[in-house]
């Protein structure tokens, strides 16, 4: 039977080739970093990691883990109703709710765990679930485990949103889920709009922060901090794995209720393995560094505000972002691939995004911003933007304008 399936997933591979839509994994050597060494021995500069606030290789977030590797071991063996539960667990979930102003937390070994594992055990088939229409896959994902009636908004779109929830008042219960900041735009969720709607049908909401904690914010609270509504959400799903710290493991967090349902019912969490102590040390001393002082996430959003400003004025076509992600738009998936090729061979490393991760025919390179990137880092990635931009035709070749003083040519 192989030799037949053989057969097809090699011609299916063909096909995802010719269509220029083959993903390659680069190799890198180093730690994480806005600096890195890939395997060719190339010294780069990393524009596409999640490491928003540079915490990913931070000395006080490995010191802690050492020290955790010391007196908690390295793993558990086990999930965490079992014997897989330690003091650092429960240390972490009361920092996390701090955080986020909320009741309770519990872990996950991902965000996609938390994702997949919180609408099955709250939601049954009388109730209802009315997501946006470019909510995370692990949302879709989740989503389909449960047996709730779907109802599906357009991104963003209130009015949609509030014809969804006139449909879905003939059901019990009622659940929106929205991503805080959508991670291939970086746009940010109207949770103030959405908010009021819930309010006036009666429904709950659900954020997922993975892109928007650490970033969105003036504290990088995320964005119930953005519009004031800290503590209102019923339900906050989120990550270590990008802003705080670059690690692995997830969280929800939210109403006390909620979060006790969830460690009796809720398989991923019953399932998996506790995530390691010393990613839980880690994370307990990352949100008490971020409750001490404001530093990275000023930095952050000064960095933002420069590089989009600096690539607008260069005349490259740039989604809307209230986020560190900068979306590069090119439309056609090969000159995306062709372009992250030569930005790779000026020293900087980026990633084209094509279908099936974004719709056909957006294809864009998502750069992404860091509080580790200095403005020497920025400028070099304008200059080489533009270069590459204008040998392949994506930005005019005559004077842009760009004004940023790095070398471009303008």
């Amino acid at each position: 039977m192989y030799s037949k399936f053989q057969d097809h997933l090699t011609k299916e591979l063909a096909g995802i080739k010719e269509a220029g839509l083959f993903k390659n994994e680069r190799v890198i050597v180093s730690p994480q970093g806005a600096e890195i060494t890939i395997s060719s021995g190339a010294e780069v500069l990393n524009f596409c990691a999640n490491n928003y606030l540079g915490l990913s290789n931070n000395p006080q977030l490995i010191a802690a883990a050492k020290d955790a590797l010391d007196t908690h071991g390295y793993g558990l063996s086990s999930v965490r109703f079992i014997c897989g539960t330690m003091d650092l667990h429960k240390t972490l979930e009361a920092k996390i709710a701090e955080f986020f102003g909320t009741e309770d937390t519990i872990l996950y070994a991902a965000c996609f765990d938390a994702n997949g594992g919180v609408f099955e055990p709250l939601l049954g088939e009388n109730d209802a679930i009315i997501s946006d229409s470019l909510n995370h896959a692990s949302i879709i994902d989740g989503v389909r485990l449960c047996k709730a009636q779907r109802y599906r908004y357009e991104n963003s779109n209130m009015a949609d949103l509030e014809e969804q929830l006139k449909l879905a008042q003939a059901q019990n219960f009622r659940l929106i889920v929205t991503d805080a900041v959508f991670s291939m735009d970086g746009n940010a969720a109207k949770l103030d709009e959405i908010y009021a709607l819930a309010q006036k049908y009666d429904a709950m909401i659900m954020v997922d922060e993975c892109h928007s904690a650490g970033v969105v914010g003036k504290t990088g609270r995320g964005i119930t901090e953005l519009h004031n509504l800290k503590g209102k959400v019923e339900v906050i799903t989120g990550t270590l794995g990008k802003a705080f710290g670059g690690a692995i493991g997830g969280f929800t967090t939210g109403k006390k209720e909620i979060i006790d349902l969830l460690r009796q019912r809720s398989r991923p969490y019953l399932f998996s393995n506790s995530i390691p102590p010393v990613v839980a040390a880690a994370g307990i001393r990352m949100f008490e560094m971020m409750s001490e002082t404001n530093e990275l996430q000023d930095k952050l959003h000064a960095n933002t505000e420069y590089f989009v400003a600096k690539m607008l004025a260069a005349g490259f076509d740039i989604k809307p972002t209230q986020s560190a992600i900068c979306a590069v738009m090119l439309y056609d998936a090969k000159l995306s691939q062709e372009m992250a090729a030569k930005l790779l061979n000026e020293g900087i490393y980026v990633i084209g995004f094509y279908y099936p991760v974004v719709p056909k025919d957006k294809a864009r390179i998502r750069v992404q911003i860091s509080a580790a990137h200095e403005r020497e880092h920025l400028d070099k990635c304008i200059a080489a933007f533009t270069k590459v931009g204008k040998e392949l035709g994506v930005i005019k070749n005559e004077d842009s304008g760009c004004g940023c003083g790095c070398s471009c040519g303008n």
